[in-house]
């Protein structure tokens, strides 16, 4: 005796909170973008104006973080009957190539400025430069914590990529600052090498990014230690003697759960059914990133 008892639930809370904080993200990286052009027009400082347009490129990544979850977050249809929750990964995917080449022009920039020995390639903004950096510091480390929070309460891998673009874009602002303060101490070269070292943990995230969205992709299982509890919850409801099969996969932010459990092949249809529904809402509801949740039944 086969049952088979499906789940689907609605993503729109989600959705709504990660456009929210997309839209809270633009706006502030745009304020941030004019107030950095106009430090570093007014302090003649190039490597300010650079900063400016780094945050402006966070705007864009911003938009695709929108398509992407706007996107994921569409009910499934005839076409695609299981969702389209990979959508979100493929913004991750783009995102995490984003932050790469982020992070390699901040690299081969400290290179360049370390092999040519000219401190005069150094660039040395003005007092109004080293104040905009400090506030580019403390705003975009605020968004990344505000993005990584909302992420995580959403599981959303995409704001996840996000809120590391904020913080590369902190760490940029951090090399900046270094490289003024090191330029009026004397030691202009702190510039190029604290961008090597921010192009080394620019690089970490997006490997870790990219790994991420790669393994949803792919129909990864959920950790050991996951379905541990998942088995632990199928197994303390009433009437279930053995789970017999378990097989999970990541499926975007959501999981997908295949069970099958045996109970007494004495018990009537009803009673069978009742301890599947049992089940299915058991994993439901202890488990809220779980999609959809297939339990067969065995007798014993």
């Amino acid at each position: 005796m086969k049952q088979m008892i499906r789940g689907n639930k609605d993503i729109s809370e989600e959705t709504r909170i990660a456009m929210k904080v997309s839209v809270i993200s633009i706006v502030i990286n745009l304020l941030l973008s004019l107030l950095k052009l106009a430090a570093g027009l007014i302090a003649k400082s190039e490597a300010m104006v650079s900063d400016a347009v780094h945050s402006a490129s966070d705007v864009f990544s911003t938009f695709i973080v929108m398509i992407g979850v706007a996107v994921s977050g569409k009910k499934s249809d005839s076409g695609h009957p299981y969702g389209h929750e990979r959508m979100e990964c493929v913004a991750s995917i783009v995102l995490a190539i984003i932050l790469a080449a982020t992070g390699i022009g901040i690299g081969a920039s400290g290179i360049g400025k370390i092999m040519t020995g000219d401190p005069a390639a150094l660039q040395v903004p003005g007092k109004l430069a080293l104040a905009a950096a400090v506030l580019s510091i403390l705003v975009k480390e605020w968004m990344y914590w505000y993005t990584r929070a909302a992420a995580k309460k959403i599981n959303s891998g995409a704001l996840m990529a996000d809120a590391w673009h904020h913080r590369s874009d902190a760490l940029s602002s951090i090399g900046a600052f270094a490289g003024i303060l090191g330029a009026r101490l004397g030691f202009p070269v702190l510039d190029p090498i604290a961008g090597l070292l921010i192009c080394l943990c620019i690089e970490k995230a997006a490997l870790d990014i990219f790994r991420d969205a790669a393994a949803k992709m792919v129909d990864k299982a959920c950790p050991d230690e996951t379905e541990d509890k998942m088995k632990k919850v199928i197994l303390a409801q009433n009437g279930v003697q053995r789970v017999d099969m378990l097989k999970t996969r990541l499926f975007g932010s959501k999981i997908y759960v295949d069970v099958e459990i045996s109970m007494d092949g004495s018990k009537p249809l009803v009673e069978t059914h009742q301890t599947a529904e049992e089940v299915h809402s058991a994993i439901e509801r202890e488990f809220p990133e779980v999609k959809h949740c297939m339990v067969h039944t065995n007798p014993m």
